[in-house]
């Protein structure tokens, strides 16, 4: 207690409502960054989610998209997978990548957590802890308190002692404790807002300079600033807990998570962009956009359920790529809000309706500089409205930035920004059957086990994350008379394989929403000693809720029903092993790889569980790279010894597709030629249908009307006389190759599906492509003085489809 007073009381003072600590301060309004306020945007990119290589074109990508902040999750069992053994090397060199982000002149939040959720496996706790005696995580519980303050720490140094925090002339600003605790904080009783108190007073007490957050905890205890997640943090966060804290938005999901058997979810760049809006219109000074890039989970990283490809639909998509048009058109929304921050930041705001769904929030100070947000909540409608003596319209669900209060430099639902299509392009088909071995994964019977319980095992307190395997066995004896017999099993696993003397019997599995599944299927049974093997597959540990410690996963029931009579074995003699045999012997990698004897690919009968390997030289060039795993079923792929991660081709959405087919393999993991793929399937995959692909973005589009708004960036003199124009611009090493389509008129359609419309300027194809044919960047002005005017009296619109090669 004396050393956090001792802190308050030198390190923050309280001057005026603002609180200050180093180089990086706050008040009531924002951020205060070496005494100068600030409006920021950031983005989530999480370090071990790419590649060191990755890093700097990731980070440049998000300057150059108007962001001035990296936000980061610090992840636990990454960097201390055992107690005391630590790991900061390639992906996990979190001191490399926050230097990155300072050379490039950026701002970086840190979220330590340590406990992070993050669709991150077991949430980012190393497994470790759920063998400490006495141990409840997140709660005021000494044991977790005690491991939670040491990694904490640990972190905290390796960052001063690298100059990395803001007080130091650092890029660190703000650092994040707990993440969304109040979610589960009512299931601790007492020792859930104890523990908040603790954690928030252990973390002030590191004295990093900088301040502290905690995420979807309206009770963060001063000087901690509670802050925002989710979609709509504009309409739904009450704000901060005191008149003396900032409103930042720590998560603003740009798309969201997608578990294997889900869709994915799209959300539009012109809600993204009206949710920020508000929230900056409501006194909001820091947006986080959760992702930017969200990346791959390579490895067995993923959480329950979670597919390997991350945010996918992110600004920056796994691979990297600027996905349009949400990219470009939240780089305007920054850009708009820029030009007003001043005002914003140190005027009066104001608010006042306009409408029945209508309202203005604007900002003045007393040198008459004036900003305003016009907001249209009808969702069907346009609205025409009054305010400060002139006519504005606003389109449905919009909201217009006017940075002098009388012209609209933005508005949320008005693109400007071009659209991109990312196509996956055959490369190297591994269809040659020469090339393929197989390595048949042994079946385990009861005797092979050397592990016993009179019960069924937990299946993570088995494995301790070893492995998502475990092997459940046991032995019965059956005479003629019951040969004909049903297996039942529940299990609170993800996966079950059921083999009865040695043959599979059947398979199930559960799903993201469900704790728990069950298979029943007929088997039969010889006369004699018969063996059961029930194989539990775990795809990822959960990542959130209390007492994660105490989760149960696995088997919880087995029971055989005969002719006469069932009888239950939950509670029998059963054999255990962790892991398949391939695995222990390691063959996924070079030095292990002839630890087994390979057979000549489908030189015997097909089997589940069936290792593959095959080598493939990397495609040419820079674009990056993807397998289509689409003819597999599941299991783990690594190339030259390194998992790319889980696949499960086979789990099928309710549209009947994959939830995904594609999957990324880093430049930075390959060689020049003869790069080693080693493949688990445990269903019924068919390798020599795979191909190793390269990902581009092969076409650009825009769609302009007259009603859409000149470039932020034009904003000032000449932003009255300018006029709206598309701007399509081609990834490096590419150029526009080819005008698709061309119409200046009334097209009808959209980007991707395109016709002329009644109304059509002859020339608009042979002007366009005068624009910009063989160049990498081009605009065009929808200007009547260059395509002539076709159809006068009449709306008209530019709509251009091109091709980059």
């Amino acid at each position: 207690m004396v050393r956090l007073l001792v802190w308050v009381a030198v390190v923050v003072a309280v001057l005026g409502g603002a609180v200050h600590g180093g180089g990086v301060s706050y008040d009531g309004r924002s951020l205060i960054v070496n005494g100068e306020r600030k409006i920021l945007f950031s983005g989530s990119i999480h370090y071990p989610r790419s590649t060191p290589q990755m890093w700097p074109s990731l980070i440049s990508k998000a300057k150059e998209g108007g962001i001035d902040v990296i936000q980061t999750y610090v992840f636990w069992n990454l960097h201390e997978p055992q107690t005391g053994q630590y790991n900061f090397e390639g992906r996990c060199d979190i001191v490399k990548f926050i230097k990155e982000v300072q050379a490039q002149g950026l701002y970086v939040s840190l979220r330590i957590g340590p406990f992070i959720e993050g669709e991150w496996t077991y949430g980012g706790l190393p497994f470790w802890l759920h063998d400490i005696p006495g141990i409840v995580y997140r709660s005021d519980n000494e044991p977790f308190k005690f491991h939670m303050q040491n990694f904490t720490t640990k972190i905290v140094n390796m960052m001063k002692a690298e100059n990395l925090y803001a007080s130091q002339g650092g890029p660190i600003i703000l650092s994040q404790i707990e993440n969304e605790y109040k979610t589960v904080e009512a299931a601790f009783h007492e020792r859930g807002p104890s523990y908040v108190k603790w954690a928030a007073k252990m973390a002030v007490g590191l004295e990093t300079g900088v301040p502290w957050v905690m995420c979807k905890q309206d009770d963060a205890p001063d000087p901690v600033i509670n802050a925002c997640n989710g979609m709509r943090c504009g309409e739904r966060f009450a704000g901060p807990n005191s008149p003396n804290k900032p409103a930042i938005w720590t998560e603003n999901w740009t798309s969201f998570y997608q578990a294997y058997g889900e869709e994915t979810y799209m959300r539009s760049a012109q809600d993204i962009a009206f949710h920020v809006a508000l929230f900056i219109a409501k006194n909001g000074s820091f947006v986080n956009y959760y992702m930017y890039h969200g990346g791959t989970n390579f490895g067995r990283k993923a959480a329950a359920y979670m597919i390997t490809g991350y945010y996918d639909q992110a600004p920056l998509d796994e691979y990297g790529l600027v996905r349009e048009p949400k990219w470009g058109h939240l780089r305007e929304l920054h850009a708009a809000v820029k030009l007003c921050s001043e005002t914003l930041l140190s005027g009066k705001s104001t608010s006042l309706s306009l409408g029945q769904l209508q309202q203005a929030y604007v900002f003045g100070d007393q040198s008459g500089k004036c900003a305003a947000f016009l907001v249209n909540n009808n969702s069907r409608e346009n609205a025409a409205v009054m305010f400060q003596n002139n006519s504005f319209q606003l389109p449905p669900k919009s909201i217009s930035i006017l940075p002098d209060c009388r012209t609209i430099a933005f508005n949320t639902a008005k693109v400007s920004a071009q659209y991109n299509t990312r196509s996956m392009i055959e490369g190297h088909k591994l269809d040659s059957i020469d090339k393929w071995e197989e390595f048949k994964d042994k079946i385990l019977n009861f005797d092979d086990t050397s592990s016993r319980s009179d019960t069924l095992l937990e299946h993570m307190g088995t494995t301790k994350d070893a492995s998502d395997y475990l092997w459940y066995t046991f032995s019965l004896e059956a005479d003629s008379s019951n040969a004909q017999s049903v297996l039942q099993v529940k299990s609170h696993g993800h996966v079950v394989h059921a083999y009865v003397n040695g043959a599979l019997v059947g398979s199930a599995h559960g799903n993201h929403s469900s704790s728990n599944f069950s298979l029943e299927t007929t088997i039969s049974l010889t006369n004699g000693t018969n063996n059961i093997s029930l194989l539990s597959v775990m795809v990822g540990l959960p990542d959130a809720g209390a007492y994660l410690e105490r989760r149960f996963a696995g088997l919880r029931r087995v029971r055989i029903q005969g002719k006469q009579q069932e009888k239950d074995y939950t509670n029998y003699t059963w054999g255990y092993q962790v892991g398949l045999l391939g695995e222990k012997l390691q063959i996924h990698k070079n030095e292990g790889i002839s630890n087994v004897e390979w057979s000549n690919y489908g030189s015997s009968t097909h089997q589940r569980l069936t290792w593959y390997k095959t080598t493939f030289d990397a495609p040419k060039g820079d674009d990056p790279i993807a397998i289509n795993l689409g003819s597999m079923g599941k299991g783990e792929a690594w190339v030259n010894g390194k998992s790319i991660g889980r696949y499960w081709v086979s789990f099928l959405t309710s549209n009947g597709s994959p939830s995904q087919t594609w999957y990324h393999i880093p430049r930075s993991f390959l060689k020049s030629t003869g790069n080693l793929l080693v493949l688990l399937e445990e269903e019924n995959g068919y390798p020599l249908k795979i191909t190793v692909d390269t990902v581009s973005i092969t076409k650009v589009c825009g769609h302009v009307s007259e009603t859409h708004l000149p470039p932020v960036n034009a904003w000032g003199s000449q932003f009255h006389g300018r006029r709206p124009e598309i701007q399509l611009h081609c990834p490096q090493h590419r150029n526009i190759s080819r005008i698709v389509f061309a119409s200046f008129g009334n097209p009808s359609g959209d980007c991707g599906s395109s016709s002329l419309g009644s109304c059509h300027s002859s020339n608009s194809t042979a002007l366009v492509e005068k624009a910009c044919l063989g160049k990498r960047k081009c605009s065009i002005s929808l200007s009547e003085e260059h395509f002539g005017d076709p159809c006068p009296g009449i709306s008209k619109s530019l709509l251009v489809d091109a091709e980059c090669s």
